[in-house]
């Protein structure tokens, strides 16, 4: 961060500099200029020309000093990005230092506050509408997927499984998982029962119309795009984001991809203990 910075004031140093040369020589071309006139409506020449080879030595000049201060600009443009992007990066394990956008997933972080999060209404698997009422009172993990990923999205049910296996069995702790698709089109109630009863019958999916998991996907600051495939079929860019929901609905932690079923429950257990306490 600190050597960004530096780049920056360097970057705007070199340019300062470059603006000051040139206009300075602006100054002493447009003074020429005046003076040649003067001399011409009183008739008389006192000039003194420039020597041969001015010009060339002030081009030379001009360059010397442009070059750098491009070259340094574009330097500090780049610096600014990894700024930004290193700021924005929370590492596993720390709190997130940003209140404007939720919680940083890819990373083990806790949300301070209802910051995301909202009320839904949807489909659950068995047909029947479920808001985020019934939800209330229970300890959620809420993963956001869809049944045609293929390769993480299995990953992340198998790990959620079993974390909630190691949290019933070793700690007598009920954590609901809730999956809820991106993809409402092909994941209909039916078809999002049979791929959810493949990895865990506990798992509560949800799905609904487009309209209402686009709504969802923006409360909870889940981002996804279509990615369209050969003919018709497609694949859906995705966050992966998955949450931890309190009984009030407060999204109190969020897990990247990066953990495994051990993490997860030990990091769950922490919550669940803490908030009992």
């Amino acid at each position: 961060m600190f050597a960004a910075r530096r780049l920056l004031l360097s970057c705007k140093q070199g340019a300062n500099q470059a603006a000051s040369f040139l206009r300075g020589r602006r100054i002493q071309s447009a003074n020429y200029s005046q003076s040649t006139r003067q001399g011409t409506t009183h008739g008389r020449t006192d000039l003194n020309p420039l020597p041969v080879g001015t010009a060339q030595t002030f081009s030379r000049s001009r360059a010397r000093y442009a070059a750098p201060a491009l070259a340094l600009g574009f330097t500090g443009f780049l610096a600014f990005l990894h700024y930004n992007d290193e700021r924005r990066a929370v590492p596993k394990g720390q709190p997130s230092s940003s209140n404007s956008s939720g919680c940083g997933c890819g990373s083990n972080t806790t949300v301070r506050g209802p910051i995301i999060g909202g009320p839904f209404t949807l489909m659950s698997t068995q047909n029947k509408v479920v808001t985020e009422k019934d939800l209330r009172d229970k300890w959620v993990l809420l993963y956001f997927g869809y049944s045609f990923s293929p390769d993480v999205g299995p990953e992340q049910l198998k790990m959620i499984s079993k974390a909630v296996d190691k949290l019933e069995s070793n700690h007598d702790k009920k954590v609901l998982p809730v999956f809820v698709t991106l993809d409402p089109v092909r994941d209909t109630p039916s078809h999002l029962h049979a791929y959810l009863k493949e990895f865990d019958d506990r798992i509560l999916g949800l799905t609904g119309s487009a309209s209402a998991m686009r709504q969802m996907a923006q409360e909870y600051r889940v981002y996804f795009k279509k990615v369209q495939e050969d003919g018709d079929d497609y694949l859906v860019d995705t966050s992966h984001n998955m949450y931890l929901l309190n009984p009030k609905m407060e999204v109190v932690r969020c897990f990247g991809v990066e953990y495994n079923p051990g993490d997860l429950s030990q990091e769950v257990l922490k919550e669940v203990t803490s908030a009992s306490q």
